[in-house]
């Protein structure tokens, strides 16, 4: 599963570049995109795969028995979705006030 999971990043993060270095900026705004959620996926892959239980502790128990999912690499995962909305949001933002001030189609 991890080698699918690098092969698809790998085309991810590819299709980002070169969608960024083209001269449109919506273009720009695609490859944006496709660079955030390929960087969501690397978070994803570097946490470790695992079929392993959620990591909520029993009631009554001090600790969790066996072997549990990493819960640092789901919060850090939420936590660049809403940055990589926020800079998408600022992005069309620009693009729009780009194309209001210069009174020609965004290339």
């Amino acid at each position: 599963m991890e080698a699918v999971l690098a092969i698809v990043m790998g085309i991810l993060f590819a299709s980002a570049i070169f969608l960024m270095l083209r001269p449109s900026l919506i273009r720009f705004a695609l490859g944006l995109i496709l660079l955030t959620n390929a960087s969501n996926l690397f978070i994803f892959a570097a946490g470790r795969l695992t079929l392993a239980v959620p990591p909520l502790i029993p009631p009554g128990e001090q600790m969790i028995a066996g072997n549990f999912a990493n819960p640092v690499s789901e919060a850090l995962i939420l936590t660049a979705i809403v940055i990589g909305f926020g800079l998408l949001s600022f992005t069309l933002a620009y693009i729009y006030r780009a194309h209001k001030a210069h009174e020609e189609p965004p290339t």
